[in-house]
């Protein structure tokens, strides 16, 4: 088990997904899942990020697709792993407390949204799925939407109308927002528009790895200064310009990422059933240990212990939305 009271809160992995694709699989152990229960355990990942990805070949774009995600949340994730003690769901502020002080209990999940491309351009989906346990979400996915470009769209554009819509209902709604896959001109919109800091769950630092997923030391600082985070991705290509990536190569993104004042704003954002190439001893959520024992090498307890859990379970414990309502006369119904 991981060092630090066990405790690994990691903000992104494609495990709904690949459970989409392959429906035979089981959440419990499939070796086939790089996110399992047991894999959780292993790893002492107590909080993990679930997210909606619409894969391509379902067309990306219909909201009954979303449903049938989360209606696979609830099924595979939740109760179909209630034998092994189950996930629970993070919903609210008031939960954090509970998720800090549990040890021994079941892990807890956080149902995010990679792209609105499934909402249809229809903003009281947005509020269904608020509804439905979704409190993350990133307007795009590398492409274009409705809502904005992503940031393989070559013409670069920012947010759409309905797009800037859609991120001042999330502010109402508190619903999270998370620029990561987002075109450059749409975070700076994004960033100026929201009123409450934002993620970019899985990205690592441009200056250090220049993909074109990464982000620049002017985003970064960015974040930082509104506090909000960032979530150190293991996606090899997005860590080192290489055939064999290291765990130690993750190590110049932190300090660059520190660097420019995120030391208290880093967090982990693995992208695991999202990659088929993975970090030579980072394979899946098991592994975390591994990464643990190496940053204890290099690193104080007390900053190890913030980017592994500290820094994402503050972020939430201060912006999730309180109390279970949300009240119907802030809302913009479209």
């Amino acid at each position: 088990m991981a060092r630090i009271g066990q405790r690994i809160a990691d903000f992104h992995c494609d495990a709904l997904s690949k459970l989409l694709m392959k429906p035979e699989l089981s959440f419990e152990k499939a070796s086939e899942l790089d996110v399992n229960l047991e894999r959780m355990q292993e790893g002492g990942v107590h909080l993990q990020a679930f997210a909606i990805y619409l894969p391509e070949v379902l067309g990306r774009g219909k909201f009954e697709h979303v449903m049938g995600q989360l209606e696979l949340y609830r099924k595979k994730v939740e109760h179909s792993a209630q034998r092994s003690g189950g996930v629970k769901t993070l919903l609210w502020r008031e939960q954090v407390a509970n998720l800090q002080t549990e040890v021994e209990t079941a892990p807890w999940g956080l149902i995010t949204l990679e792209g609105v491309d499934g909402l249809e351009g229809n903003l009281f989906y947005l509020e269904l799925c608020f509804q439905m346990g979704v409190r993350v979400v990133g307007l795009t996915w590398n492409h274009a939407n409705w809502a904005a470009d992503g940031i393989m769209e070559k013409r670069g554009a920012g947010l759409t109308e309905k797009g800037k819509e859609l991120v001042r209902l999330c502010n109402q709604m508190g619903m999270l927002l998370d620029v990561s896959h987002l075109s450059e001109k749409g975070f700076w919109e994004l960033a100026d528009l929201s009123e409450r800091p934002f993620i970019a769950s899985h990205s690592n630092s441009y200056n250090v790895c220049p993909h074109i997923r990464n982000l620049k030391d002017d985003q970064i600082q960015a974040i930082v200064a509104r506090d909000g985070r960032v979530g150190l991705t293991f996606v090899p290509w997005f860590v080192k310009e290489a055939d064999e990536v290291r765990i130690e190569d993750l190590l110049p993104h932190i300090e660059q990422i520190c660097s420019l004042g995120g030391a208290h704003h880093l967090m982990m954002g693995s992208d695991f059933d999202g990659i088929s190439t993975k970090i030579q001893d980072l394979e899946h959520a098991g592994c975390y240990p591994k990464l643990t024992e190496i940053l204890l090498k290099h690193y104080d307890e007390a900053l190890v212990h913030g980017w592994l859990w500290g820094n994402a379970i503050r972020y939430l414990g201060e912006h999730l939305p309180e109390g279970g309502l949300v009240h119907a006369s802030k809302r913009k119904r479209m």
